[in-house]
């Protein structure tokens, strides 16, 4: 099973790196998102520094978003699911392995970065690395939510859209804890321990549950 999960991922690392959830192609739309908000906001430095963190953080939502509507969909298409859904590796295991290619391949590279695009929002040094911890802690479970509106929109064309209807409301709490402990550094109201375990626990807890909830979308799909 552990070979076949390895194969698995290294399958999916390599079609993530080909398609629209890429590290360049998120790197891009990342910095894309961060450099249209002192334009929109002003260069009041202050300002900026302030709603930093909100700001790398609504941005590493909407990119790590990018490319989850074909987690599944090109499995469906060429009848990949069909025999992945038969095979000896469960299937709610072939959706962690599909979510971890995905994260490893377009989210890793943009927490990478973050603490570079953080700069253009006058973010310090500190700031910076609690805005790549959050994002780093918190960013499995934009994902595993991201796969199970992928895995409820498997069967429709061009479903990219109602995924994202049905995700981004999912992913208010990640985001207001992330935000609440990446803002600690920068001035915000709460401390850092309280909010960074809650987002801690929310990876954990959608790490845990959904693959499942996945993996039942798919079964159900492909009834």
């Amino acid at each position: 099973m552990k070979s076949a999960a390895t194969a698995l991922f290294m399958r999916e690392w390599r079609i993530a790196r080909r398609i629209g959830g890429g590290a360049s192609t998120g790197a891009v739309f990342f910095l894309i998102l961060v450099a249209l908000m002192p334009f929109a906001i002003g260069p009041d430095l202050n300002l900026l520094a302030r709603i930093g963190p909100a700001i790398l953080w609504i941005a590493a939502l909407l990119s790590t978003l990018l490319g989850l509507d074909r987690l599944f969909q090109g499995d469906e298409e060429d009848g990949s699911l069909d025999l992945l859904a038969q095979a000896r590796l469960p299937l709610e295991v072939v959706v962690l392995v599909k979510c971890a290619a995905h994260w490893t391949a377009g989210v890793l590279p943009l927490i990478v970065v973050s603490p570079l695009f953080g700069l253009m929002l006058a973010l310090d040094a500190q700031a910076l690395g609690l805005v790549a911890a959050s994002l780093l802690v918190g960013t499995p479970a934009l994902t595993m939510i991201g796969a199970i509106g992928a895995a409820l929109t498997v069967s429709l064309r061009r479903g990219g859209l109602l995924m994202a209807v049905l995700v981004l409301p999912l992913t208010i709490p990640v985001l207001i804890f992330g935000v609440s402990a990446a803002s600690a550094a920068s001035g915000g109201a709460a401390p850092l321990l309280a909010p960074f375990l809650a987002l801690a626990a929310l990876s954990l807890a959608a790490l845990a549950g959904a693959p499942f909830a996945a993996a039942a979308a798919l079964r159900l799909a492909g009834e």
